[in-house]
């Protein structure tokens, strides 16, 4: 099975769901072929056949298995009916409760369901469902956060709380090298789940100003400015640009709906206008004042430096925690 693999994965790197279309089927499919678990992001809004042939375009371009991610705060029942019946292999769910009844539908359709959670109750509710595998986000993490603990804290004690059972544990939040692959492994993690890493990636379907911003700046900040209107109490992580620092610090009743438009975009099969504080990331279709959109991204993006393809990422895990292993730890043994 590999050098640490996970749910019959060759290796333990999954590459996070990169909302809202960034994670398309050419970087999914990358990672497929390179051993990884890869996630196509379902859209937030009911879309069976497109996403039907989302999840068919990305078999064209690998033999591998691959899962699809939903985001359950958002109209989702058609789209998971269409991952059950398309039988991907693992269906990924996030901000939102993941019932013994959905997990039960996904075992009878043969797709595994791993929930991500921020939270030892979170955690514990999984384990009770019944779920395949649990990825556990820390504080740190780019995009929207759920929860309030880093990962070295919580991470071990949803490991303790797993306890014996069949789940593996997957650590994500921060993770861009082997070294953050190491240390999660430490703390009891099976696999290491990463996005920004991932988000920088010469597959991935992110703006080519949001990869070089990835390169470019160092700090994030935990927030809620962008999206407030459409998804309201869903706090993120962003870079902070130029335009972040200028509007941090706006009123709470602010919220996108009342800013005018200063660009737009097609996600997955719609055309939308982009509003200043609109929680939307430029993707390669994206028009308009690009510097001035949220992009999202995790505490650690400071320690990448170069856009590379997703397969030399997946590598670059593997060899340099072998590595890592090998040359600091082993004579401890």
């Amino acid at each position: 099975m590999g050098w640490h693999g996970i749910l019959g994965f060759e290796y333990g790197i999954v590459q996070a769901p990169l909302g809202p279309d960034i994670s398309g089927p050419e970087l999914v499919a990358a990672v497929a072929n390179a051993g990884g678990l890869g996630f196509l992001r379902a859209p937030n809004w009911e879309s069976p056949d497109y996403l039907r042939e989302l999840i068919r375009k990305t078999r064209r371009l690998t033999d591998k298995r691959f899962g699809v991610a939903v985001v359950l705060a958002f109209p989702h029942e058609k789209n998971i009916n269409v991952i059950l019946e398309e039988k991907v292999a693992v269906l990924q769910v996030y901000w939102g409760e993941c019932s013994g009844e959905l997990v039960m539908k996904a075992h009878q359709s043969g797709v595994m369901i791993v929930p991500q959670v921020g939270s030892l109750e979170e955690a514990q509710k999984a384990i009770y469902a019944g779920v395949d595998a649990i990825i556990v986000q820390g504080y740190e993490a780019g995009g929207h956060v759920i929860g309030q603990d880093a990962l070295i804290s919580l991470l071990p004690k949803v490991v303790d709380l797993v306890g014996d059972r069949d789940i593996p544990v997957i650590a994500a939040g921060g993770i861009v090298d082997a070294r953050g692959y190491v240390a999660a492994l430490a703390l009891g993690a099976q696999g290491v789940c990463l996005g920004t890493r991932f988000l920088a990636t010469e597959e991935s379907y992110a703006h080519p100003m949001y990869k070089r911003k990835l390169v470019e700046y160092d700090r994030t900040e935990y927030t809620d400015i962008f999206g407030r209107a459409r998804w309201p109490g869903a706090p993120h992580r962003v870079l902070k640009t130029p335009f972040f620092i200028d509007w941090k610090s706006i009123p709470d009743n602010e919220i996108e709906a009342d800013q005018p438009v200063i660009g737009r975009t097609t996600i997955h099969d719609k055309e939308i206008e982009i509003r200043c504080l609109a929680g939307t990331v430029p993707n390669v279709t994206t028009t308009g004042d690009i510097e001035s959109m949220v992009m999202y991204a995790g505490q650690s993006v400071g320690l990448i430096k170069e856009i590379l393809p997703a397969a030399e990422v997946v590598k670059r895990l593997v060899e340099g925690a072998q590595l890592l292993i090998k040359q600091k730890f082993s004579h401890m043994l």
